[in-house]
């Protein structure tokens, strides 16, 4: 490592000691005082480690040429994929911990994890050996007859979630397959519950939704988000989806008598990391009882030990709770699956035959699932990315200080931070990815950081260093 680098490294550390004695963090998501030990007792073997995989200011892993291997893939496929999606020329190929591999054996240090998909990281071989498993005694069965997982995991996510500070409510859990079918399925308990509500009725349909959100791409959840880069090309939108501001209380009147649900992200992802503050959510959560309207938390890219708690919701007041909490994305740690918890008072409104699905549910998934939840919910697991929180701030921060203006603020908690710009952001992905490192983009110019749950210090530091590398570069 340079002197230079290894400096760097160290002022990071110091950073992220100071910081766990005075976080600076968002209200509510305030940082455990013992990660100052921690970093204490971890910076040397830390920086050591950083110090085999920093990555000079130069390029290292070039996008593939016209004639290399990836290239002629991508060449023979793509004609038949319908494109959805911009991508670059990498093929990735294999996967171990943080660190993914394209077919050209080029290394990355992946801060996307699948958009917060892989907490458990890539390769974990307890999770592989369940797949195994599961898949030779038995992978699908349909909702026609019970099987030996789904209702474990029903049992765990509602046993693991009323022993935190979060929905104390919880009873009943729908699995479904993504993130958009759990959010599908939320709006649809929600309108028939509306609908049995005392005081409700037909009239009582409208969803309020806010502006900056993402809930989904299906008619329903692409309704209830505000964007017309999403929305324009396939209206109309479902009739009865409003629109408020967040963080603004003022404009809660939208939510009235004929509200039936409304929908948040405690944390805005694909918005670019933005906060609902507790005064926000409280008002919010009153507003709801005052007018008998289900409040939605989507907890699909937050939850799961994202935050630093089980759920980000976890960091309101006790009693800014939801009514139905959706959650997806690390649930499988990239096995597809999605799921719905609700309330008994929610529960009861649904009836057999009012919603479905043919591969939601399955062994296979919820085997996976039970897993990964097991792992994710334990305290002690939850204790290190809250620690790990305070490395990436007082990294970022530094950042922001050395590359001002065009670094104008940092936003996050636990592992899921927002590097806020003042200009598009692509430049700065392109220039990480060609040293090494994998990051996305979020809301309007925000590099959007969301690493695996289990990444370790020195690859935190080895990240920072490439931001710093691709920062300079340009």
């Amino acid at each position: 490592m340079s002197s230079a680098l290894s400096t760097a490294s160290r002022n990071i550390a110091r950073g992220a000691h100071r910081a766990a004695r005075s976080s600076t963090s968002h209200p509510g998501y305030r940082i455990s005082p013992t990660s100052a030990a921690l970093h204490a007792r971890n910076y040397a073997s830390a920086t050591a480690d950083a110090a085999e995989a920093v990555h000079q200011n130069v390029i290292t892993n070039r996008d593939p040429s016209e004639n290399s291997k990836s290239a002629a893939f991508v060449r023979e496929y793509e004609p038949y994929c319908l494109t959805t999606y911009a991508r670059p020329g990498l093929v990735l190929s294999s996967g171990k911990g943080c660190y993914i591999w394209d077919i050209e054996g080029q290394k990355y240090l992946d801060f996307t994890a699948g958009i917060a998909v892989n907490a458990l990281g890539h390769g974990n071989e307890e999770l592989s050996t369940i797949l195994y498993e599961q898949s030779l005694k038995m992978i699908h069965t349909s909702n026609l007859y019970y099987n030996e997982w789904t209702g474990p995991l029903c049992k765990l996510l509602v046993e693991r979630t009323l022993a935190t500070k979060g929905m104390q409510s919880a009873s009943r859990v729908f699995v479904s397959n993504s993130g958009s079918e759990a959010n599908e399925a939320a709006l649809k308990f929600a309108r028939k519950y509306g609908k049995l509500t005392p005081g409700g009725g037909e009239h009582k349909y409208e969803v309020v939704s806010f502006y900056n959100s993402f809930h989904g791409r299906t008619m329903g959840s692409l309704s209830a988000t505000p964007n017309q880069k999403y929305q324009k090309p396939f209206a109309p939108m479902v009739p009865g989806f409003k629109y408020a501001k967040y963080n603004d209380i003022d404009g809660l009147d939208i939510i009235t008598k004929d509200t039936c649900a409304v929908i948040i992200e405690p944390i805005q992802g694909e918005g670019g990391v933005y906060f609902a503050t507790p005064e926000f959510i409280t008002a919010l959560r009153k507003k709801c009882d005052e007018v008998d309207a289900v409040l939605i938390f989507d907890e699909i890219q937050s939850g799961l030990g994202r935050s630093g708690y089980l759920w980000a919701h976890e960091a309101f007041p006790a009693e800014a709770q939801p009514d139905i909490l959706t959650t997806a994305k690390a649930l499988g740690n990239g096995i597809p699956i999605g799921a719905a918890m609700v309330s008994e008072r929610i529960a009861q409104a649904i009836k057999i035959g009012d919603h479905g699905t043919t591969f939601g549910g399955n062994p296979l998934a919820t085997r996976v699932a039970h897993y990964v939840v097991d792992k994710l919910s334990n305290p002690e697991f939850l204790d290190e990315v809250k620690h790990k929180a305070e490395l990436f701030r007082s990294g970022l921060e530094q950042l922001k200080e050395k590359y001002s203006p065009v670094i104008t603020e940092i936003r996050g908690t636990g592992l899921i931070w927002g590097v806020q710009l003042n200009r598009e952001p692509n430049a700065i992905v392109d220039a990480a990815r060609l040293r090494g490192l994998l990051v996305i983009t979020a809301g309007n110019n925000t590099v959007r950081i969301v690493p695996p749950l289990i990444v370790k210090e020195a690859e935190i530091l080895e990240g920072i260093e490439i931001l710093d590398a691709a920062f300079a570069s340009l």
